[in-house]
């Protein structure tokens, strides 16, 4: 029996690390590859680790492109976006998840059904709304898309988080004089700050690593966001690996920073959403 428990222990262990390096693996090769100078990038046999360092990969992306800019453009638009999809999320899960009324369970329906539905589908009329609105290459077209986008699943993820809310709480509050409203401002919001966190961190990654809508509406240099930056790195004779993973590597760097800012957040919060009492 001891025997048995020890190569169970072992192959777990095993096949735990092997998937630990599939999964870092790629993340590594970006990270030396972005630090290669461009005559070693493709030396046979592979460099696993470069002989010689450099990092003239981000002194370049910043030389022949406006990389700063793409930085806060995303910024911009992936907080925004977040921010307006989490505010819509928050009442619209709340009338969800504490009202009765006809038609409740087909509107849940509805925002499953939109998540299956492929983007490209949607290309056409969204082009068409941009262009008599007047907004195709500017940010705020890409705000209204992606805010609208966000809603269906965020709304889901928060009625979620409503539910494990005993309604107790904002019903001895309304009785001592709150609105239903400031009710859920005072009392609620509080006490589901883990489950905002998350669903706002979910929002932000969405919109900051999208590219297929940023590419059909924005093409102006100055409003152009880091995935619509990166994939300019791709000509028709030659990619620009070099350049790409120095992007890479700096596009990641705000989503680790509000990760390690909001992790007791996300892991309370993503808890708080999975169990049921």
């Amino acid at each position: 029996m001891i025997r048995r428990v020890n190569w169970w222990a072992l192959t777990k262990v095993i096949f735990l690390g092997m998937f630990l390096i599939f999964t870092v693996f790629p993340l590594y090769w970006i990270l030396i590859t972005s630090l290669k100078p461009r005559k070693d990038m493709f030396t046979v046999p592979l460099q696993y680790w470069p002989k010689h360092l450099t990092l003239e990969n981000y002194v370049n992306i910043f030389e022949i492109s406006n990389f700063d800019v793409y930085i806060f453009n995303s910024l911009l638009v992936s907080t925004v976006s977040g921010l307006f999809s989490l505010m819509i999320a928050m009442l619209s899960g709340y009338v969800l998840a504490r009202f009765r009324f006809r038609g409740k369970h087909q509107i849940i329906f509805a925002f499953f059904v939109t998540q299956m539905i492929p983007l490209f589908i949607a290309l056409a009329p969204l082009y068409l709304l941009m262009s008599k609105l007047q907004l195709l290459n500017r940010l705020p077209s890409l705000i209204l898309i992606y805010t609208v986008m966000m809603i269906p699943f965020c709304t889901i993820i928060m009625k979620s988080f409503f539910e494990r809310i005993p309604p107790s709480l904002e019903e001895a509050a309304m009785i001592d004089g709150c609105s239903r409203i400031g009710a859920l401002l005072k009392v609620v919001v509080p006490v589901m700050l883990p489950g905002i966190a998350a669903t706002f961190i979910f929002a932000f990654v969405q919109c900051w690593n999208e590219l297929f809508l940023a590419v059909m509406f924005i093409d102006k240099e100055s409003a152009k966001t880091i995935p619509v930056a990166m994939n300019s790195f791709i000509t028709k004779f030659d990619i620009d690996w070099g350049a790409m993973s120095a992007a890479t590597v700096l596009s990641v760097i705000p989503t680790l920073i509000l990760f390690a800012f909001a992790q007791k957040y996300i892991v309370e919060g993503m808890t708080q959403g999975a169990l049921k009492e």
